[in-house]
């Protein structure tokens, strides 16, 4: 199976509160009788305009009961729900070469786009489809034949005989955006009620296999004030390696394979044969492997934090870093990979050790460094709070530097964006210094330690950036010419 789809309700997220509440909403403003949310969770699923049809009882009406509806859950309540417990797992491992995840829901795409990005699950799907704002395409065997109309489109016309742009985006940028749409609205005609309709029997049958661990029946512990884990190298991996977990007396870890001297998200084969004993002895079995190169234990009890952390130390998978600088997300690069336009893992190795003084590090706070090799960015360079991207120029390595990307709002403020370029490129040895003064413009700029990098690109712009890095306009250099790049 080369293609697999999802809905978004129900499936990857339970949107209870945000839908119920927002019906909630409209049928106050048109002073109508408000059933409770567990009243109202027929609503979920089936197009709302029919929902508000029957619970208005005047079809006439719910095209403003939907308005009403939209006008609370577009800033509300779209965020009003929670993605279900071992997704993030279940993405990854159905994730792999040549295989492609895609989001097919009846909820308006405007809306499923937003949740995707804000819960942090839109880097595994290639795509998020859903209905229109204006109703169309809102039967989800409608979507399903849509994507397929999508891919043959893509198939073709897409540039498969070309390793650089074998992309859809490439594709919609060389035929235009409305010649594409056309396109693969004629197809779809063809297609419409035919063998890609979705039933019911099919999703309660994949339903079927998603199970849950047999949780304990646990209390929470109180590992900030109980004097046993007092001490501040195991507070420390608490703070930025341990994740709160939504069943009580449970934890979720994340095993850092950042430690400095390390290829990013390397591992030994007898570090591997000592996690999958951790796993089995902490986690129901269970490893995950998160974009950006660590593994996750997912259902850890806290209770047995502390002695996790002693075996995980041991084994160099404890440094506590996750979310700072040296967690640095980096393609294999030009060391292993024969698309690379540069190496990537020296770069990487060079900024850790830069900055591998912890205490350093928390001072700076949480910031994405991402690099990437070459143009097909598997490193993810574009969505780094610092991006680095490796460029070709005349047989040489150099490295262009992007701020202010962001892969989306998994914590509170800046949401999604890509990085913008700083300027001209730099030699491999300089990239540690243009990073260490990028850090110190942040620095000299935020307005206390709660505001993070990302958050100060954003507020004062490039510029003063740009000036610490190569100096005012007028000194800057012009006299190397930048490759472009797509």
């Amino acid at each position: 199976m080369d293609n697999i789809y999802f809905d978004l309700d129900g499936t990857l997220t339970d949107p209870k509160p945000g839908i119920t509440r927002s019906i909630q909403y409209a049928l106050r403003k048109l002073d109508r009788e408000v059933p409770s949310e567990d009243e109202l969770t027929w609503c979920i699923g089936p197009p709302l305009r029919a929902s508000f049809a029957t619970l208005l009882g005047d079809d006439g009406l719910a095209d403003r009961g939907l308005a009403l509806y939209r006008e609370r859950f577009a800033d509300i309540g779209l965020y009003e729900n929670a993605v279900y417990p071992d997704i993030e797992h279940v993405l990854t491992e159905l994730a792999r070469p040549g295989r492609r995840l895609f989001v097919a829901t009846s909820k308006p795409a405007i809306y499923a786009k937003r949740i995707v990005e804000h819960f942090n699950l839109a880097h595994h799907f290639a795509t998020v489809f859903g209905s229109e704002l204006d109703g169309r395409r809102v039967h989800k065997d409608e979507l399903l034949a849509y994507l397929e109309a999508v891919l043959r489109v893509y198939n073709r016309y897409g540039r498969r005989d070309n390793l650089f742009k074998a992309r859809i985006k490439i594709l919609v940028k060389e035929r235009g955006a409305d010649k594409f749409r056309d396109e693969v609205e004629a197809e779809w005609a063809h297609l419409k009620d035919g063998p890609a309709t979705l039933i019911s029997e099919e999703v309660e049958r994949v339903a079927g296999r998603f199970t849950r661990p047999a949780y304990q029946v646990l209390r929470d512990e109180s590992l900030r004030t109980d004097a046993r884990y007092a001490f501040p190298p195991f507070q420390g991996w608490l703070k930025r390696n341990v994740h709160p977990h939504k069943v009580p007396g449970y934890a979720a870890v994340t095993l850092s394979l950042k430690k400095t001297g390390v290829p990013p998200g390397d591992v030994s084969a007898d570090q591997m044969e000592a996690i999958a004993r951790l796993a089995d002895r902490y986690s129901f079995g269970e490893l995950r492997v998160s974009h950006e190169q660590n593994l996750i234990l997912a259902d850890v009890p806290q209770r047995d934090l502390l002695e996790l952390w002693r075996e995980a130390r041991a084994l160099g998978l404890a440094t506590p870093n996750i979310g700072l600088l040296t967690n640095i997300i980096a393609c294999p690069g030009g060391d292993f990979c024969s698309l690379a336009n540069a190496k990537s893992i020296p770069v990487a190795e060079a900024i850790q050790q830069r900055f591998e003084d912890l205490d350093y590090l928390h001072d700076i706070g949480e910031l994405d460094l991402n690099i990437s090799g070459c143009m097909n960015a598997c490193g993810h360079h574009h969505v780094g709070h610092i991006g680095i991207l490796g460029v070709d120029k005349n047989g040489e390595e150099w490295y262009q530097i992007e701020i202010g990307g962001n892969q989306g709002e998994i914590r509170p403020g800046q949401g999604a964006s890509l990085g913008k370029v700083l300027g001209p490129s730099f030699a491999r040895a300089d990239v540690p210094d243009v990073v260490e003064r990028l850090i110190k413009c942040y620095l000299e700029h935020r307005d206390g330690d709660a505001e993070r990098f990302i958050d100060v690109v954003h507020r004062i712009g490039t510029e003063p950036f740009k000036e610490e890095v190569y100096g005012h306009a007028h000194q800057r250099p012009s006299h190397r010419p930048e490759p472009a790049i797509a």
